[in-house]
């Protein structure tokens, strides 16, 4: 009786957790970060003052994560790694590393009970596979955090490499228009509010930046280091080289829009040939077997019925 309730305890604590999980990324991170950033920057005048020092207030989870990853031990190289890796993933507050270490905590010990309670549950008294299955469930309840951080970067900049030519071309008409640089980069980035979050958001910040009195190459540095996509990275270099030299911006911008087309489609192209191949396996594991039931079934059927009886009978 014990073990079935066992299971489904577990199973709904896990089911809780992860919708928790997505409801704050989904619901209230957003919200909370564009609370923060206020409402779009890029269209304050310049004589206002845009206050970004007041934070909204933390929830209680928030909160017991950071107090618990505050105490956590670790290096200066290790916290500005994984800060920079939480930047990339979308997760600014200063707070961010405290509260990833005390995720990292709280999966680990709701791993380890669970691995405790399994351990309980196992048939026979194999020492070795007891331990073993603790200390993997301890492993991978540090190691999940990490996982889906990578995962959410990864998607990210996926997004934002999506949304590149959209951007460049806006920014191509603007530029041909008469804008400088400063002035096209806001533009793009009020424009791309609704369609492209992400690489609004990310140029929203340049902007910032620029009017904060950095220097726009290093606005532009800056801004391939948060997002950590390479075409970004080569597009920043455009604008840097770009503007160093005076060469005509808008026809380096047109041509590197139309380089990225390109590849996206050949990588489409490419993804489209890989289908056959990655059809194989399934289609001789499953597809295969069904057809061979199906066609071959009922004669195999017959063959059983009549053609054993008969050879019975022969000898």
């Amino acid at each position: 009786m014990d073990h079935p309730i066992l299971l489904a305890l577990c199973a709904f604590s896990m089911m809780m957790v992860g919708l928790t999980w997505v409801c704050y990324r989904v619901v209230y991170k957003p919200g909370k970060f564009l609370k923060q950033l206020g409402s779009p920057n890029v269209g304050v005048a310049q004589d206002q003052v845009v206050d970004t020092s007041v934070e909204p207030e933390a929830s209680t989870i928030v909160t017991v994560l950071r107090q618990i990853g505050s105490r956590v031990p670790s290096s200066e190289t290790d916290i500005t790694t994984l800060r920079g890796e939480l930047i990339r993933g979308g997760f600014r507050s200063e707070n961010a590393v405290a509260v990833f270490f005390g995720l990292r905590i709280l999966s680990t010990l709701f791993m380890l009970i669970l691995s405790l309670a399994m351990e309980t549950r196992m048939p026979g008294d194999n020492p070795v596979l007891k331990v073993a299955v603790i200390v993997s469930g301890c492993a991978a309840g540090w190691i999940l955090p990490k996982f889906f951080l990578e995962k959410k970067i990864a998607k990210r900049q996926e997004i934002i490499r999506l949304s590149l030519p959209d951007a460049l071309d806006l920014m191509v008409v603007s530029v041909e228009a008469g804008l400088g640089l400063d002035q096209a980069i806001q533009h793009v980035a009020r424009e791309l509010q609704l369609s492209h979050p992400e690489l609004s958001e990310e140029m929203s910040l340049v902007t910032l930046e620029m009017r904060a009195g950095k220097r726009r190459s290093e606005a532009l540095r800056n801004f391939a280091e948060r997002t950590g996509e390479p075409e970004v990275r080569k597009l920043m270099a455009i604008l840097i080289q770009n503007d160093r030299f005076g060469t005509s911006m808008g026809e380096s911008l047109r041509n590197h829009s139309d380089f990225m087309r390109t590849q996206r489609r050949q990588q489409a192209e490419e993804r489209a040939g890989k289908v056959g191949v990655k059809l194989v396996f399934p289609i001789f594991f499953f597809i295969l077997p069904s057809m061979l039931i199906v066609a071959a079934g009922p004669g195999l059927l017959q063959i059983f019925k009549f053609l054993f009886p008969m050879m019975r009978q022969i000898h």
